[in-house]
């Protein structure tokens, strides 16, 4: 009986062990969040211009046309965004969804990176984490009912240019400001009259977006090549993303969407809109 006795206690050590373990992991990638989060607000810039719809006078007309619907002449040219949303996360496939409900905390500063802060799911099968670039690294941390860690990626090339797309591709959404010409975003001719394609660039990394709009400006869609694994090969290369917008609002001067549905093989019979994203408020902090 006494080995038994000294069995059970060692295993309740290991369980004790394994439990503050996983709570210090959890509190670590907590204060790297934090970190980054700091930093990337401090990308934003002490003094702002506003708006003066003669800086898009020479840009190709979709593109002047979607800067004149998004920003109002007179708007401070905020070019970081907060973003609190709620909505759905589908964690499944296109043929079996498994969407569950959404709320997200989000930072984004383009080119610099952007922090996407989540809680998914309820009860024991909660998920919780953040998927972020910034300060040249870029993560995804997702933990099970904040103690089983389910998902850890990040820390390479292939993820780092991937999570730059979703920069590029999101500015288009909520940081109009940001793909302004002046802030080195070259904007060229697609050839079709309401389509407008810009590249974005930030240190080695580079990306394109095309974004299609209405004839008052009104960004309808963005779609991308963006680098990814999101294909049943598991093989890293470029592939369709994108996402459709509506219910637009103004947020201290911008109009940006509040409903965005999007997802990998955007464009294609493949695609399957795992973000659907209701946006409640959009703020723009100072740095």
């Amino acid at each position: 009986m006494a080995y038994v006795g000294m069995a059970a206690g060692l295993l309740l050590a290991l369980v004790l062990i394994t439990v503050l373990a996983m709570q210090a992991w959890r509190l670590a990638d907590n204060r790297a969040m934090d970190n980054a989060w700091a930093w990337l607000q401090s990308q934003a810039p002490a003094t702002v211009e506003t708006f003066d719809p003669a800086m898009v006078e020479g840009l190709p007309d979709a593109a002047r046309r979607y800067f004149l619907y998004t920003i109002a002449p007179g708007t401070p040219l905020r070019v970081v965004s907060e973003i609190h949303m709620t909505g759905e996360i589908g964690l499944g496939t296109k043929e079996a969804p498994g969407y569950r409900p959404m709320r997200a905390h989000q930072l984004l500063a383009p080119p610099h990176g952007f922090i996407w802060r989540i809680r998914a799911g309820s009860g024991i099968m909660q998920l919780s984490g953040s998927d972020g670039m910034a300060n040249g690294r870029s993560w995804t941390r997702f933990w099970l009912n904040g103690t089983l860690p389910v998902a850890r990626v990040g820390g390479d090339d292939n993820h780092l240019r991937a999570s730059f797309g979703r920069v590029a591709g999101e500015a288009a959404f909520w940081a109009p400001a940001a793909l302004l010409p002046q802030h080195g975003v070259r904007w060229e001719e697609t050839g079709e009259p309401n389509r407008a394609r810009a590249v974005i660039t930030h240190g080695t990394l580079e990306q394109s977006i095309e974004i299609a709009v209405a004839e008052n400006g009104q960004p309808r869609w963005v779609q991308f090549q963006r680098w990814s694994n999101a294909n049943p090969e598991k093989e890293w290369r470029l592939q369709p993303f994108g996402g459709y917008l509506d219910d637009f609002q103004n947020f201290e001067g911008f109009t940006l969407p509040t409903r965005v549905d999007g997802g990998n093989h955007f464009g294609t019979e493949a695609y399957f809109p795992f973000f659907r994203a209701r946006v409640e408020e959009v703020r723009f902090p100072e740095a």
